[in-house]
């Protein structure tokens, strides 16, 4: 259903649905395939990039969002932001709203609570055992006034 909702032309990886997803687990994501003419791909990636120059992997969990207004400066992103862009499906995310004290989540999704697409980036890392391990970050900016 996912790759009929978003044209995608090949899935590559079996994707199952999750509920709570957090930085370190795999997020279905679609890109477009520059060797096979541009077909898009469904494919399952790793949330929290991976700059391919990395020398630890855990660098990821802290690269989960990429701001916008920083993209082509920081260099975890510049690199992916030039050659490696997708859409990261969600049908919904949480923003923490503070209340009495407390952090409360609240939950958006559209009304019609069909799927759309984070924009994202998206990076090979390799191991020193030459490993491949392919990640992603949501780009983000400020918050609007429902947010």
């Amino acid at each position: 259903m996912l790759a009929r909702e978003f044209g995608a032309d090949h899935i590559s990886d079996e994707l199952q649905p999750s509920f709570n997803i957090a930085p370190t687990h795999n997020v279905a994501v679609v890109l477009n395939d520059g060797l096979n003419d541009g077909a898009r791909k469904l494919v399952s990636m790793r949330w929290g990039l991976v700059p391919y120059w990395a020398t630890d992997p855990t660098i990821g969990s802290s690269l989960i969002n990429a701001r916008a207004e920083t993209l082509i400066t920081k260099a975890a992103f510049k690199n992916a932001f030039a050659k490696r862009r997708c859409l990261v499906i969600a049908d919904g995310f949480y923003e923490w709203a503070k209340r009495a004290g407390a952090k409360t989540p609240m939950l958006f999704h559209l009304k019609s609570d069909r799927s759309f697409g984070f924009a994202g980036l998206y990076e090979t890392w390799r191991s020193p055992l030459g490993e491949a391990l392919t990640t992603c970050t949501i780009i983000t900016t400020e918050p609007n006034d429902l947010v």
